[in-house]
Formats: structure tokens, C-alpha cells, sequence
């Protein structure tokens, strides 16, 4: 039996990969992925993309950022989504997500486990604190890819989205980060039953 094709809209490249493996992980296959243009671009078209879950289902995952709660910034978006939109939001970046698989993260980050705070979701910036645990890192390439240059103005380094793709894709565990990310039990639980009933 052939695997259930879910499309999917996300903020950027690393959310793109976290979405592929969630939904390799609930037994899916990724078809088209939009988006990867921010926040403000997939608020935009929403609304169409739950017109599109009318048909097939479909995985919308954005950040919560500095929003008060989950539940409020969705009912926001979207009051009434279509029974087969997976609509979904980290608390409170995706990067607390990868931050929830501390084993992982700290080796690929050349750093000692005890480095990854143990409360990824009750972080106000987990890519800062990623970044941040980056500047520890053994491995020079980690440090010069994800830590900005001194006076750069930015907040990650030149090959952050690159780097982090690599480890989402090769080494992350969604089933393992799921036991500290209650935002992420929720969304596997929540893709699971759109994909079951699909």
C-alpha cells in the first residue's frame, strides 16, 4: 500500500527538513513543500492552503515566536481548519524542537551534553540558545558556520540554515525529542491522525 502523500507550507529551510522527517517518521511521504519565505508570507495564503487540505491532507507548521499561547495564534490564522490540515506550531521555534534531542544535538555540535538546556520549550529564543551552544563547540566548522561574525549584525552564522538541515536530516529523533517537547508529542499525534485518515 502506497504511502499517503502530505504537502506541507513552512517557514524555511530548516523547518522544510523537520517536516520531511516527521513525516517519514509517521509513516508519510513529502509532497510539494511552499512557503520558506517567512512568517508574514504563509499567514497570507493560509487560507488557501486550507482550502487545498479540503482535498488532501496537509501540514502547516509555523513558529510561535513571542505570541502568548499556542491556541490563541491559531485561532488567529485559521478558526475553522479543514479536517485534513494538520496545522501545527512549535513553542517556541523549531529549534527548541532539535534542542529536545540533547544526545544528538551535543555531539553533533561537538559539545557536552550537559551544554542543551534540559527545558528547550521554556526558552524565549531557542535559536539563540542553540547559536549560543555553538560558540562551545570543539569543532571549528560548527563555531564559524553557526555563530554570526563579530560585527556582522546578524543573528546566525553564514551556514546555519545549511548545518542544521545536516543534522536535522541525518542525525535528529523526532521520537526521542518528542519526551521533552510537549509541542512536539502534539504535532506527531495530531500529523498521525490526519495521515491515518487520509
Amino acid at each position: 500500500m502506497p504511502c499517503p502523500v502530505v504537502s506541507a507550507a513552512v517557514e524555511g529551510d530548516v523547518d522544510e527538513a523537520v517536516v520531511r522527517i516527521l513525516l517519514k517518521h509517521v509513516g508519510a511521504e513529502a509532497g510539494p513543500i511552499y512557503g520558506k519565505a517567512g512568517k508574514p508570507h504563509l499567514k497570507k495564503r493560509i487560507k488557501g492552503y486550507n482550502n487545498a487540505a479540503r482535498y488532501a491532507p496537509w501540514l502547516v507548521l509555523i513558529d510561535l515566536d513571542h505570541e502568548d499561547c499556542a491556541p490563541g495564534l491559531r485561532d488567529r490564522w485559521l478558526a475553522n481548519p479543514a479536517p485534513n490540515l494538520c496545522f501545527r506550531i512549535a513553542v517556541k521555534e523549531v529549534e527548541a524542537w532539535l534542542l529536545a534531542d540533547a544526545e544528538t544535538l551535543a555531539k553533533y555540535l561537538g559539545v557536552a551534553k550537559s551544554r542543551i538546556p534540559s527545558n528547550p520549550e521554556d526558552l524565549d529564543r531557542p535559536k539563540t540558545r542553540l547559536v549560543n551552544v555553538a560558540r562551545r563547540s570543539r569543532r571549528r566548522d560548527i563555531r564559524e558556520g553557526l555563530v554570526p561574525r563579530d560585527g556582522s549584525g546578524r543573528d546566525v552564522g553564514p551556514t546555519y540554515n545549511s548545518q542544521v538541515v545536516e543534522y536535522v536530516r541525518f542525525r535528529w529523533r523526532p521520537e526521542v525529542a518528542a519526551e521533552n517537547s510537549d509541542s512536539l508529542a502534539r504535532a506527531i499525534r495530531s500529523l498521525q491522525r490526519v495521515v491515518k485518515e487520509s
